[in-house]
């Protein structure tokens, strides 16, 4: 039997395809980084879970998080995006994507893409941790904090310390597996 992550105590295949194939594995691709801070940053006070199952909805809903389309949606688009019931239909959290949209295609044009941003706050390297259980794994970190501030202060909204943390883990910034998880870099087989 397949052992995984604690968390994923479910038989769910969307869960379970999520843990296996994408949390913990590093993204470099701009487009995909800005998705999954806006799907971070909607899950606030909710579980990932229920993100989770409507990510294809916001994929949808939001014009597959094309940072360049969204900083154009007017207030009618904003209207239907609150209406849209496939998604969690907060109006801040809506709002906050527009906004991130913004920051989002300046820190590109600061920094030659977001990935060269956002991959610097851990030295352009994954931090691997080697926790037994998902007791030990933290909420937020000195880093996650860090990255929590820089951000607020460059215009991003819904990024606090736990948040930036669940991002870090879920773009591979950190490899928070557990030890006996198959996905965890010490089972991994290394191909020659």
């Amino acid at each position: 039997m397949t052992e995984r992550c604690a968390w994923v105590a479910t038989k769910e295949p969307l869960y379970m395809e999520y843990h296996d194939n994408e949390w913990g594995v590093p993204v470099y691709d701009d487009r995909l980084l800005f998705e999954m801070l806006c799907l971070e940053g909607a899950q606030a006070g909710l579980s990932w879970w229920t993100i989770l199952q409507k990510r294809e909805n916001y994929r949808k809903a939001f014009d597959h998080f094309e940072a360049e389309k969204i900083v154009h949606y007017t207030e009618e688009k904003l209207q239907s995006l609150r209406e849209e019931t496939g998604i969690v239909r907060n109006k801040l959290k809506i709002q906050s994507v527009v906004t991130n949209a913004k920051s989002f295609l300046r820190i590109q044009k600061e920094y030659g893409s977001f990935s060269n941003y956002i991959w610097s706050f851990v030295d352009n390297k994954p931090i691997v941790n080697h926790w037994k259980t998902v007791k030990e794994v933290p909420v937020s970190t000195e880093i996650s904090d860090y990255m929590s501030k820089r951000l607020k202060k460059d215009g991003f909204k819904f990024v606090g310390g736990t948040i930036c943390y669940s991002y870090m883990q879920a773009v591979g910034m950190v490899n928070d597996h557990t030890l006996e998880c198959f996905c965890h870099p010490s089972h991994v087989k290394v191909k020659k």
